[in-house]
């Protein structure tokens, strides 16, 4: 089943301020600081760009602007933007990815300085960085002020992980035991590997998102209603239509 929901628990909160501290940059601080900007390198592993793919939707789900690979027992999640569908989070077990498209320039990849910007942004929050080469290449490990259920202050350790491809960008926040424990994050970091980008030939701005859609036959599921046992995928907001069931995505 497919949830649709407003970003409020604490868990994902992390990955709610990353984007407003994506979203906020100034276009021009490259130019102004004189920061050297390379283009996209290689991705022989992927993600993949729509046109290196014979068949996207083989084995993945259709969200429009990403086909997001299924995997069993997986929940997927769609992160709404006023009325937009801007970011799908996948779910597995106690860990989970959260995966958001935007465009970018059409020689020059900004995962470097994206990292720069989160980084500052997480630090003068409070919150602790570490820039590590990992299996997805360059990645932030971050310890991320947030406030528990209970009202205290703790801190969210999530991954920022980053590809640049051509025309587009697509960034993965890894949070649960896949963040606090990287080796377990193995399925996870295919997941992104794996995932289709349709940049589309339309003119976008650098750093908009690639806006996605629901499947057709996506089922919503309201938050709080007990799951139906062995569906794929859940989550939900309230008020929301029962459809087809999407029993098998492999």
């Amino acid at each position: 089943m497919f949830g649709r929901r407003k970003k409020r628990d604490a868990a994902e909160g992390a990955a709610g301020e990353a984007e407003q501290v994506v979203d906020s940059v100034d276009t021009e601080a490259d130019d102004e600081g004189g920061r050297l900007r390379l283009e996209p390198g290689p991705r022989p592993d992927g993600p993949w760009d729509s046109s290196e793919v014979s068949d996207p939707a083989e084995g993945r789900v259709d969200l429009g602007g990403l086909f997001v690979p299924g995997v069993d027992g997986m929940e997927l999640r769609v992160e709404v933007a006023g009325d937009a569908i801007v970011a799908a989070t996948v779910v597995l077990r106690d860990s989970a990815i959260q995966l958001q498209a935007f465009a970018a320039p059409k020689r020059e990849g900004i995962w470097g300085e994206v990292r720069e910007e989160i980084a500052a942004g997480i630090t003068q929050q409070g919150g602790i960085i570490d820039e590590v080469e990992g299996p997805l290449g360059w990645e932030l490990r971050a310890q991320v002020p947030v406030q528990l259920p209970d009202g205290t202050s703790g801190f969210q350790v999530v991954r920022f992980v980053g590809v640049d491809g051509p025309r587009w960008f697509l960034r993965g926040v890894i949070s649960g035991q896949g963040a606090v424990q990287p080796q377990a994050a193995g399925l996870l970091e295919q997941i992104f590997r794996d995932t289709v980008v349709v940049r589309g030939d339309g003119p976008m701005a650098p750093r908009d998102p690639i806006v996605l859609k629901l499947p057709n036959d996506a089922q919503m599921v309201p938050e709080g209603v007990q799951q139906e046992e062995g569906s794929r995928f859940s989550g939900g907001m309230g008020q929301l239509q029962r459809g087809p069931e999407i029993t098998e995505v492999r």
